[in-house]
């Protein structure tokens, strides 16, 4: 196991030839985007957690049949300061970093006081984000990371607080069909509120775009939610939206603010200051986009923790979402290097195992409605919600699947009513083992698996002028905890869940996080094309 999570990896800035077995289909020109973390040790330091580690990008592009890979280590200050020092001196989400104990005492005076208010990392290591024109890493502070998806350069630093009063974002965005992209951060204490800020960053206008202006300038605040607690604001990774509506749960997985403020001076983490509180409820705010306001009527449902929303549509006056959702928060403790690197499979076993539960809330609520009836009337769900006093609705979800994780759809039907999700199949530890298809209408699933791999999040794209909803194929990394078995990129065609083609890779790949597909058509036509750009230098890859 320490091969897959504890070893550092090495980057392959160079483009190598991939080896093709299969056909790929002909219509598939572009280049696969990921990002994850690739290092966790520097000199005789050591992170704490997985998701702490180095981001590593890395990239398949795609062309004519061809395959090249490449890796780079995003050059963040973090990776910068990291490096020259050849220790860790950036303190990340799982691991409190400490002065060099030769430094003298004004010096570490100073490294306390810093740390009260802290700065926090711009290792960008969870996804990708598209902004105008432009490709970003992203993580869940406010800073992300400009960079070149064709040589995975990194280039500027972006603070987010310099268009939008946040100190915490997410890193899974959503784009509207206009090209907006929408997001939601935390201020903490600003002005005296905590809250959680929904905002908007506008599509590229031609006039920007003349200027070279960047959209950000130009972001607008849609929303703003009190936190329930000033002090203690929920934890969130990711949030839902359909045509007219933000879906935002307020989880009882909170942040406490006093504790990050001296955790350093207590010698802890920034990570043991989350904790899950399984006595209180989960807050469901429904946003209307059209007027910035949130629907009037308090939504709740039992304690539980989300990392990842699915999809969400509206239906006959209600809204329906979808999400993976867990009992607690173990989830988190179980990618502390400690527990990866022991044997897993023996000693690992899931406390709450990931559920695909369905939610349904009322739009309209029904005020002559008896107390305890059920406001959904929808024959497509099971869910419920029922009345309570003073305008409170209880929901309950209907349940889905058991056992999956890193849920993708076709994006086209984001926010709208969908059948299919494509997800990690997790059995046994949150490391996926598969990949499934899961039809949220027949409530079938189909399962692609192979003996001592490791599957990537399944990423759906679409076939040029689909028809359906399942018309394309499906990429996923896949590695090997077999030595002997090189990793390779993985394409199945999405409709049949069966295999097209794989591109054999013969260099380290590591366990990425999540990414993008960006199709030649998104890049400018004075950028040099991808395929071309690979094909100057490449190395032919041979696997034995």
């Amino acid at each position: 196991m320490d091969v897959l999570f504890g070893r550092d990896k090495k980057e392959q800035p160079e483009p190598v030839k991939a080896r093709v077995t299969g056909k790929i289909p002909t219509w598939l020109q572009g280049i696969l985007l990921r990002n994850g973390p690739g290092r966790h040790t520097v000199g005789e330091t050591r992170y704490n957690h997985w998701f702490d580690g180095l981001a590593l990008l890395h990239s398949f592009t795609i062309r004519d049949g061809e395959v090249y890979y490449r890796s780079k280590y995003l050059r963040s200050d973090t990776y910068n300061a990291n490096i020259e020092a050849n220790r860790i001196v950036v303190s990340e989400f799982g691991t409190m970093a400490y002065p060099d104990p030769c430094k003298n005492i004004f010096s570490k005076a100073f490294s306390y006081l810093s740390h009260t208010i802290p700065d926090f990392t711009d290792n960008c290591l969870i996804n990708i984000m598209k902004c105008g024109e432009d490709f970003y890493a992203t993580t869940e502070t406010n800073y992300f990371r400009k960079i070149n998806p064709q040589t995975l350069e990194t280039l500027e630093k972006v603070d987010y607080r310099k268009y939008v009063a946040v100190n915490l974002a997410t890193a899974h965005p959503h784009y509207d069909a206009a090209g907006n992209v929408l997001n939601i951060g935390t201020a903490i204490v600003d002005k005296g509120k905590t809250k959680y800020v929904l905002f908007k960053i506008p599509a590229t206008v031609p006039e920007d775009r003349m200027k070279g202006k960047s959209p950000l300038k130009r972001t607008e605040v849609l929303c703003s939610i009190a936190s329930r607690s000033l002090l203690s604001p929920s934890y969130y990774h990711s949030f839902g939206v359909t045509e007219n509506y933000i879906v935002f749960l307020e989880q009882p997985f909170n942040m406490d603010i006093l504790k990050m403020a001296t955790a350093y001076i207590r010698g802890t983490s920034w990570a043991s200051c989350l904790a899950f509180h399984k006595e209180e409820k989960t807050y469901i705010h429904i946003i209307d986009r059209r007027t910035g306001k949130p629907v009037p009527t308090k939504f709740y449902t039992d304690p539980m923790v989300v990392f990842h929303h699915v999809n969400a549509y509206e239906e006959d006056s209600c809204l329906l979402f979808d999400v993976i959702a867990y009992e607690d928060s173990s989830l988190y403790e179980s990618f502390y290097l400690a527990n990866l690197n022991q044997d897993i499979k023996e000693n690992f076993k899931f406390t709450s195992v990931p559920t695909l539960r369905r939610f349904a809330v009322p739009l309209c609520t029904d005020k002559d409605a008896e107390l305890g009836s059920n406001l959904i009337k929808l024959a497509s769900t099971t869910a419920r919600a029922l009345k309570e006093n003073d305008d409170q609705v209880y929901c309950q979800p209907e349940l889905l699947y058991e056992g999956l994780e890193l849920p993708r759809i076709n994006y086209a039907y984001n926010g709208k009513r969908y059948r299919y999700v494509f997800a990690a199949k997790v059995e046994w530890s949150p490391i996926p083992t598969k990949i499934l298809k899961y039809d949220v209408l027949t409530k079938s699933a189909l399962q692609w698996g192979e003996d001592d791999c490791w599957l990537a999040e399944p990423l759906f794209v679409p076939t040029p002028g689909a028809e359906n909803e399942d018309d394309g194929i499906i990429l996923s990394v896949v590695i090997s905890s077999d030595p002997q078995k090189p990793p390779f990129l993985l394409i199945l065609d999405a409709k049949s869940f069966t295999e097209q083609a794989r591109a054999y890779v013969d260099v380290e790949v590591h366990l990425d996080l999540h990414g993008l597909f960006i199709p030649d058509t998104d890049f400018d036509s004075g950028k040099q094309a991808p395929s071309q750009e690979v094909r100057d230098g490449a190395s032919n890859c041979h696997v034995v």
